[in-house]
C-alpha cells in the first residue's frame, strides 16, 4: 500500500495513538512514573555515578553542566529505545483486531511510535525548560529545528518498528534479543560522553550511528546555538526517509501472513 492510500485510515491511527496514551498513561500511577520520574530518575543515577562518585570531568563541558549534557542526550534515546520496543511488540499485541477488522496494520506500530515521542517530547520540553530557569544556558531561538530533528529521528525509529514487528510475528522471540541489543547500542552512543572523546578509529564506527547523529546535532542546537544547516543534515534527512521506505517495504511484504502467525 502507497503511504497516500493510508489517509482515508488517518482517525483510526489517531484513535490507535488516543488508546496508547490512555492505557498506558492516563489514570495510572506506574505509567506516570516511567513516564515522568524513570527518566528523571536514570538522569539523577547518571549524575550521581559520573560527578560524585567517579568526579568524571570532560573538557567538552566547561561551559556547560553533566546534568544538563546528560539530559539533552537522554530523551532523544528514550524517545527511540522505548518507541522500537514498543513498535515491535504492537501488531503481535494487536492480533485480536487484526483478525476481526481489515485495516493496514502497519498503523498499529505508528500508534505505538507516535505515542512514546509524544510523551517523552514533552518531558523532553518540560526537563530543558526546569534546567534553563536553574541557570543553565540554552538556546530556545534553535528549538524548532530540534523539533524538526525529533521528527527526522521518529521516521527512523519508525522504519525500525517496521522490520522488528514484522519479525516479531512470524518468529515470536525477537523481543528478547530487544533488551541487550538495546543495552550495547545505548553505550555505543555518546549519551553519556562526548563523541570526541571517543579513539579515532572507533569515532568512524560511531558515525554510522544514526543515533549519534541526533543527539550530538540536538546538543550542539541547544548548548552551543549552533543552527547552521549542512550537508550532514540533508544526508540523514535522506537516511532516515530510507530507513523508514525500507521498513515499510518489509513489514508490507510480510503483512499478509500475520493472521497465519498470530
Amino acid at each position: 500500500m502507497q503511504i497516500k492510500n493510508l489517509w482515508p485510515y488517518r482517525w483510526l491511527l489517531l484513535n490507535f495513538l488516543s488508546r496508547e496514551i490512555k492505557s498506558r498513561y492516563v489514570g495510572s500511577v506506574s505509567g506516570i512514573f516511567w513516564a515522568l520520574l524513570h527518566p528523571l530518575a536514570l538522569l539523577a543515577v547518571y549524575a550521581v555515578v559520573f560527578t560524585a562518585i567517579f568526579k568524571v570531568k570532560f573538557p567538552e563541558l566547561e561551559d556547560h553542566s553533566f546534568i544538563l549534557f546528560v539530559a539533552v542526550g537522554l530523551w532523544p534515546w528514550l524517545c527511540f529505545q522505548e518507541g522500537a520496543q514498543r513498535g515491535a511488540l504492537a501488531v503481535q499485541n494487536g492480533g485480536g483486531l487484526i483478525k476481526k477488522v481489515a485495516f493496514p496494520h502497519e498503523l498499529l506500530v505508528y500508534g505505538a511510535v507516535l505515542s512514546t515521542y509524544a510523551v517523552h517530547v514533552v518531558g523532553f520540553l518540560l526537563v530543558i525548560a526546569v534546567l534553563a530557569l536553574t541557570g543553565n544556558d540554552l538556546y530556545f531561538s534553535s528549538l524548532p529545528l530540534v523539533l524538526l530533528l525529533f521528527c527526522m529521528q521518529l521516521l527512523c525509529t519508525s522504519g525500525l518498528a517496521l522490520i522488528l514487528a514484522a519479525l516479531q510475528v512470524l518468529l515470536k522471540d525477537v523481543e528478547h534479543f530487544l533488551t541487550p541489543l538495546f543495552m550495547i547500542w545505548f553505550y555505543a552512543t555518546p549519551v553519556l560522553y562526548p563523541a570526541s572523546l571517543v579513539p579515532q578509529q572507533i569515532q568512524q564506527v560511531i558515525a554510522l550511528n544514526p543515533l549519534s547523529f541526533f543527539i550530538t546535532r540536538i546538543r550542539g542546537l541547544l548548548m552551543t546555538g549552533n543552527s547552521q544547516i549542512g550537508w550532514q543534515d540533508m544526508v540523514m534527512l535522506a537516511g532516515s526517509l530510507l530507513i523508514f521506505l525500507a521498513g515499510r517495504w518489509f513489514f508490507n511484504r510480510l503483512s499478509p501472513y500475520f493472521e497465519d502467525f498470530i
